[in-house]
């Protein structure tokens, strides 16, 4: 009976330390996992002197109603954007060839980041279930703020947001539930 106890003890807290961080992985992961198993894709394009970026992983990503969005909607993808992660995206492989480790600070940016036209730390990049980009998020974002943009996406929605006038009434009329 003890044993079956801290058995049921141990699978408990098992099972929520594994629920309580988002499942990153590599583009190139993700979009493998693609190949598998069609789903949306969310990047975080940070890079290591980005204080927003930290902010975002320190009170956004280990939000528990963004952590179960995310990991049961998206594969989720962490890229530093002054990194040397080489992306091989649209038959193209992406690399950071002016990145100098030397450097303390500011790098140069990806390749990859070009491409995808982020300008500014934290992005959030949204990618279909066929790797093609919907759209590049910049700026810090709160869970709650977060929220709109992950469901907007996840469920589609973006394609009916045609013009401003229906972003600013379909913001207007969302309903958040994600708590602080």
């Amino acid at each position: 009976m003890k044993l079956l106890f801290t058995s049921l003890i141990f699978i408990c807290c098992f099972g929520l330390t594994q629920a309580q961080e988002i499942k990153w992985m590599s583009m190139n992961e993700a979009l493998a996992a693609q190949k598998k198993e069609p789903k949306k894709i969310v990047m975080d394009a940070y890079t290591s002197w980005c204080g927003p970026c930290k902010l975002m992983d320190k009170n956004t990503f280990t939000n528990k109603d963004v952590i179960n969005y995310i990991n049961k909607h998206y594969y989720a993808v962490k890229f530093d954007a002054e990194g040397t992660e080489e992306v091989m995206y649209k038959g193209f492989n992406y690399t950071n060839p002016n990145y100098d480790a030397k450097r303390k600070g500011r790098n140069s940016q990806h390749f990859f980041i070009n491409a995808l036209k982020v300008s500014g730390y934290p992005s959030l990049v949204f990618f279909d279930e066929e790797s093609n980009v919907i759209a590049p998020i910049a700026g810090y974002r709160t869970p709650e703020q977060l929220e709109i943009y992950l469901k907007m996406i996840a469920n589609d929605d973006y394609k009916k947001l045609t013009s401003a006038e229906a972003w600013q009434k379909y913001e207007k009329n969302f309903k958040g539930a994600f708590k602080d």
